[in-house]
């Protein structure tokens, strides 16, 4: 077997792996009489085929896995001694593959890209701002007449509907005179204004009073779920059975009890500490942004141009449909890629080997367990096919590095952070959104 360079150009490398027609020869002779004392024949006991006959027999098929076999192996030899690591995966063609015949070498040309040789960083030398925002009272206060709202009730009252008011309807949908599926219900409570109907629908309903009955005239929205209701004109036969307006439930011991609390302070100790882990949340997105532009501005070095063309058209690919809502798959001619996305992708690509560098060195892993519980939070999103979900992801490598990549970036950051030097500054609610939102702009 003989390995030759053919290329070496910044990060491109090229090798022709020869394998001369004796060594595949030999291999398919050991692949057979590894078999032989397995293989039984008419005319023959079992283990006494000749070599002959099996070669004529197998030796097609022997031949092509004993020739995948030996480049396989030399490929990884090559990477074990070179210490090379592609970034992506190596193309590997066959130069003589159409003249090719049983006799000849074989002989393959291999390229591929290197991943480069990420410089070393000096964590401690790195200084960030935490930013830190304490729960004010204002904001618990605020959080408490939500949660007032959430649990407000409803009283009898007498006159008209108005909005924000419930009522209490039996209705009877009819497209063409001819009631339809799903359209009917009893004793239904409505929130006037709530959104929850119809567009058009609520809206009719203000003004009527306990034992009015009204025709509701409404159009199905053209993206209706049902495809036979989408775009079509339906009347709804609507009998108004009571009329209630909404009563503020008390802020006090008893609206605590119904969240969970023991009174009313708990409560309010448990909205400060959600309130704050949500401030925390906020406040790291905006310490790992400053991080990662202190990490791209402190190293240099050459990318994997096929990585940097792949995140490129991935950016370009997202901004696209994030420009074209209305485009939800990927019927659509190719998206041309701008100075603007190459400079991400770059930056993006940098980072990324950087990162996974760090954390090779540092034996950053992703758990079982962390894998475990990021499934399960993707799974909750399809309500009774949790199950289905999970199996599905354990069977998909890809998957399953979609949802890891981003763990283990987040224990790699925290690792940074540990190493670093991190300032605290407190600052108030306001100023932390701001933050936030200039990440959204960037």
């Amino acid at each position: 077997m003989q390995v030759t360079e053919t290329l070496n150009e910044g990060l491109k490398r090229g090798y022709a792996i020869t394998l001369t027609a004796a060594e595949l020869d030999e291999k398919v002779n050991e692949k057979l009489k590894e078999a032989q004392p397995e293989i039984e024949m008419k005319g023959f006991r079992k283990g006494k085929v000749p070599m002959a006959l099996l070669k004529k027999q197998f030796g097609q098929r022997i031949l092509g896995e004993s020739m995948q076999e030996a480049i396989d192996g030399a490929m990884n030899k090559h990477f074990e001694e070179s210490g090379d690591r592609p970034a992506l995966q190596p193309e590997v063609k066959m130069t003589n593959g159409e003249e090719w015949k049983e006799g000849d070498d074989v002989t393959v040309e291999m390229t591929y890209e290197a991943l480069p040789d990420v410089p070393e960083v000096d964590l401690s030398g790195i200084e960030v701002e935490k930013l830190v925002v304490k729960a004010e009272d204002e904001a618990v206060e605020e959080t408490l007449g939500s949660l007032a709202e959430t649990a407000k009730e409803f009283e009898t009252k007498d006159g008209a509907a108005e909005d924000g008011d419930q009522v209490v309807i039996d209705f009877v949908g009819k497209i063409d005179g001819e009631a339809f599926d799903g359209g009917a219900a009893e004793d239904y409570p409505l929130a006037l204004g709530s959104g929850s109907f119809i567009p058009g629908f609520e809206e009719q309903l203000v003004g009527v009073k306990a034992g009015d009955e009204k025709a509701v005239e409404v159009k199905f929205p053209e993206e209706y779920g049902a495809e036979n209701l989408a775009g079509k004109d339906a009347v709804f036969d609507v009998t108004v059975k009571e009329v209630k307006a909404p009563k503020a439930a008390e802020i006090d011991d008893e609206l605590a009890k119904k969240f969970g609390a023991e009174d009313l302070e708990s409560l309010k100790g448990q909205i400060r500490e959600r309130l704050e882990a949500e401030y925390s949340g906020a406040a790291r997105q905006v310490m790992k942004r400053d991080l990662l532009d202190k990490l791209d501005a402190l190293v240099s070095f050459d990318l994997p141009p096929t990585l940097v063309d792949a995140e490129a058209k991935q950016i370009a690919h997202q901004l696209w449909h994030e420009e074209n809502p209305e485009v939800h798959d990927h019927n659509h001619g190719e998206i041309e890629t701008t100075d603007e996305h190459v400079k991400l992708a770059e930056r993006r690509v940098r980072l990324g080997l950087l990162l996974a560098e760090l954390g090779q060195k540092a034996e950053v892993q992703v758990t079982e367990a962390e894998m475990t519980q990021a499934i399960m939070n993707q799974a909750r999103q399809y309500p009774g096919q949790e199950r289905a979900f999970f199996d599905y992801i354990r069977q998909n490598p890809q998957m399953q590095q979609q949802l890891r990549a981003p763990i283990f970036e987040d224990k790699v950051i925290d690792h940074i952070v540990e190493q670093a030097k991190v300032s605290e500054k407190e600052v108030s609610k306001d100023d932390l959104q701001k933050a936030v939102e200039a990440l959204d702009d960037e």
